[in-house]
């Protein structure tokens, strides 16, 4: 192929001919060094040799950007590589993964802990949990939204504004910053004025570094012992139970004089149930209607960890419900159907036992503030809603039930070899033990209840 000296007004004139799809002029002084013009006008500097036998073509850049004496160095350039027995695309595809995974490792180090947040997040809406092999409850989610919030924003009650979550200063780190100095000085200043939410948040902390160890995306970016450090675990709040945080009998009284004067029987009727079953508060909330048998007197209770467990319906508590039953089967009023109508929807009864026509998902969601009100009313110490079933398992103990009674109603995993393998207890011998738990606590409150 004939070679001529490159000078601009060569570069500028080199055309394809009509009729070929390219043209080649190539450098006489460059060896390797050519200029290709396409029909379709455009042009740019190419570098040709061989290595092993095969034929090498690499394209340098447009004559537009490279001057003539660069695109020749270039050239020479390629052509050591091509006699030390390199092939340039290789040397160009290394140099190139190189760069990616620079890149990538910036990345890596700049991704901030609201980013894996939110990813993390993602996770949990969307896959099962290992624990459970069902989806997150929404709680659950909830919950994680909360601890990472700003805060600042308008309370649904009253005109208080939202608190920022505990976790919220450790968002705008980067995800590398986790280190167990940082954990330590974060709890330091959470603990004191939180120590609860300090600690809950630390364990869903906990639970986001082992996600992140295990993703490909985050996994080696935090230290490995940012959560186990002593400078961490120096720092949480002891976890022991809160001292008062169950109804004593000489209490009961009191407590239900005040939950039954409660003006919504929803929440009157969910309370109690709370102390009569001993459930997990999200358990007895989710209780449908499909679950209640009052023929045979069993609740199916969606249990935490397993499928689900069927617990007596003790009386008092079906009567009830037999009573929002009748509620929920009750047409509204004329005029809320015309409201329903004017927003296309009809009227039907709810699914959920403990309905709600102001919750989100239609079943009562936040039934602290009714129970705060009945404590300050009944002048008792502060009792939390996980008090009540904590209170169902202290007062059984006045009718001398067995404990494994007791675990079985609430869903405790059995504790000895024995409950595990060789306690089988059907509905009827529980249903006797709960129905005398629940004419107890019936007397004690002073209560007169006489079964249809």
């Amino acid at each position: 192929m004939a070679k001529v000296n490159f000078t601009a007004a060569r570069v500028d004139a080199h055309q394809c001919p009509q009729g070929k799809t390219q043209a080649f002029l190539w450098d006489a002084v460059s060896p390797g060094l050519g200029l290709r013009a396409t029909a379709s006008g455009a042009k740019s500097y190419v570098f040709q040799g061989k290595i092993h036998g095969q034929t090498v073509r690499l394209t340098i850049g447009d004559p537009r950007s490279w001057t003539i004496s660069k695109a020749q160095e270039e050239a020479r350039h390629l052509q050591t590589l091509i006699d030390a027995g390199q092939d340039p695309r290789e040397v160009k595809a290394e140099q190139r993964a190189s760069y990616e995974a620079r890149r990538a490792a910036e990345a890596r180090e700049s991704v901030t802990v609201a980013e894996a947040w939110a990813d993390y997040l993602d996770h949990l809406r969307t896959k099962i949990s290992p624990k459970t092999k069902k989806p997150r409850s929404a709680t659950y989610i909830n919950d994680h939204i909360k601890l990472a919030a700003t805060g600042g924003k308008p309370a649904k009650r009253g005109s208080k504004q939202t608190e920022r979550g505990p976790l919220y200063p450790l968002m705008g780190l980067k995800l590398s910053d986790l280190t167990a100095k940082t954990l330590g000085t974060w709890l330091e200043s959470e603990v004191p004025v939180r120590p609860t939410s300090a600690a809950y948040a630390f364990r869903m902390l906990k639970a986001f570094a082992r996600w992140c160890e295990g993703q490909d995306k985050y996994a080696g970016i935090i230290p490995t012992d940012c959560c186990t450090s002593p400078k961490v675990t120096g720092a949480l709040p002891s976890s022991n139970t809160k001292d008062g945080d169950s109804l004593q009998r000489e209490q009961l009284a009191a407590w239900f004089s005040a939950v039954r004067a409660q003006p919504n029987p929803v929440q009157s009727a969910y309370l109690q149930g709370l102390l009569i079953t001993g459930a997990r508060r999200e358990e007895l909330a989710a209780l449908r209607w499909e679950d209640v048998d009052f023929q045979w007197r069993s609740l199916r209770i969606a249990d935490k960890i397993e499928a689900g467990r069927v617990i007596p319906l003790t009386p008092y508590l079906a009567s009830l419900l037999l009573n929002l039953k009748r509620r929920n089967e009750t047409p509204p009023t004329a005029r809320r159907l015309r409201t329903l109508e004017a927003r296309g929807e009809k009227w039907e009864p709810s699914p959920w036992v403990f309905h709600s026509l102001n919750a989100a998902n239609g079943r009562i969601a936040e039934p602290r503030y009714a129970h705060n009100q009945a404590i300050a009313a009944a002048g008792l110490p502060h009792v939390t809603l996980h008090g009540l079933r904590r209170s169902f398992g202290t007062l059984s103990e006045w009718c001398e039930v067995p404990v494994g009674v007791v675990a079985q109603i609430q869903g405790h995993k059995p504790s000895a070899l024995a409950e595990k393998h060789y306690r089988r207890r059907p509905l009827d011998m529980l249903r006797m033990w709960h129905d005398k738990i629940e004419a107890w606590m019936l007397e004690q409150a002073g209560i007169v209840f006489l079964p249809g």
